[in-house]
């Protein structure tokens, strides 16, 4: 189904060395169900490469990618990645997408809304009583989880994720409080159940109990979790490749089908464009802090008020590589639940290819205006847009 595994030992037509890139690795996943196959071609393109992310932030199903990156070895990751997509396709007997594309999302849609994903999540029974039957917290959802838990449970070492290399980090939704919570294992012991709090998304899935408290999936409140990189401290010069499933960019719907379609892409590509646009004018301010720094005389320097006011300010750079998922032909508002076998493979392919494309173009070479901070790297497509 997917292209062959490869260690990076053996990757050496790459032209680049991982050790010249500008900074930390930084592998940053959206939430976005089955369109989550675009990010496994991403990291296996990185992988043949010979470059293993530093720290994988991710939310959702970027979540559940990322630990199974960082729960593995380097030279079982695409194994175990390809082991987890294998587990949760529909039976190809289902798979119409070459024979009726039209027909397919449709069929994939409603199969999967009435037996689940193998591997991933069947439908809970009791949901369905009512409205106002009493599920409890952990099982009030349309599906069971216990598959994917099991699944995951299997594929992923948290002993290997808890040794803190490389660095992993979770984004979840706090229900009673609607603040974002990340899980990372630098700071607490991370376990099966902080992956299934970041994929948790309301009301198929129930929320997931940690220490007392319920979560649900992060993508709620931020399915592109960048911030919590550019917000790290003390940060880091970092290559940050942030790969995106859902569209920010759209043409105006005009059917009900379209309209469905470009509403979950604007709400789940998370507004970020401003998200990026506010942390480039941020560290610009950091670095401007920094040449003022420079300007102060010594004296001054020394004093505790000024000290206070220069710890503002910052010298690190931080090269964000976009990288965003194809809409297919035949593409609608169900794509994020298209387990079909053809699905998974064409957004893998198309993930691989373009990761492979933005390693060739190396964007984070050359020189950059010595003020920015933030130095973005656009798809085509969404340079475009800014241009009209």
């Amino acid at each position: 189904m997917q292209r062959s595994t490869k260690s990076p030992r053996l990757a050496s037509s790459s032209s680049i060395d991982p050790k010249m890139l500008p900074g930390q690795i930084v592998l940053v996943l959206q939430g976005g169900g089955a369109l989550g196959s675009y990010q496994v071609g991403v990291y296996q393109a990185l992988h043949e490469a010979g470059i293993e992310p530093d720290w994988i932030v991710g939310t959702s199903i970027g979540a559940i990618n990322a630990s199974l990156i960082a729960g593995n070895a380097p030279e079982h990751r695409l194994a175990r990645l390809q082991e987890f997509w294998r587990r949760v396709q529909q039976p190809k007997s289902w798979d119409f997408r070459d024979i009726f594309p039209a027909f397919a999302d449709r069929w994939s849609y409603w199969t999967t809304v009435a037996r689940g994903i193998p591997g991933f999540f069947t439908p809970n029974p009791l949901a369905h009583v009512g409205d106002g039957f009493a599920l409890g917290a952990d099982r009030a959802g349309y599906y069971s989880t216990a598959p994917v838990e099991s699944t995951l449970t299997e594929l992923v070492d948290f002993d290997l994720i808890n040794r803190g290399t490389p660095r992993l980090t979770v984004g979840a939704a706090h229900v009673r409080s609607s603040q974002m919570t990340y899980f990372d294992n630098r700071r607490c012991k991370l376990g099966i159940k902080h992956i299934m709090a970041s994929g948790a998304l309301p009301p198929a899935f129930p929320a997931v109990r940690i220490d007392g408290e319920l979560y649900w999936d992060g993508g709620i409140l931020s399915n592109t979790p960048t911030e919590v990189v550019f917000d790290d401290n003390p940060r880091r010069d970092s290559l940050i490749f942030s790969v995106h499933l859902w569209n920010p960019a759209g043409a105006e719907p005009s059917t009900m089908a379209e309209v469905l379609n470009r509403h979950k892409d604007v709400q789940y590509s998370s507004h970020i464009a401003s998200q990026i646009a506010r942390h480039e004018h941020t560290h610009r301010l950091r670095h401007v802090i920094n040449e003022l720094a420079s300007r102060v005389p010594e004296s001054e320097r020394s004093k505790p008020e000024v000290r206070e006011l220069l710890g503002y300010g910052c010298q690190t750079r931080m090269h964000v590589v976009q990288l965003l998922a194809p809409q297919l032909d035949h593409e609608g508002h169900t794509k994020d639940v298209d387990f079909s076998p053809a699905g998974i493979r064409h957004r893998w392919d198309a993930g691989y290819a373009h990761a492979k494309a933005a390693l060739a173009r190396e964007p984070w070479g050359g020189q950059f205006d010595p003020l920015a901070g933030v130095v973005l790297h656009e798809p085509t497509e969404l340079k475009q847009l800014a241009a009209e």
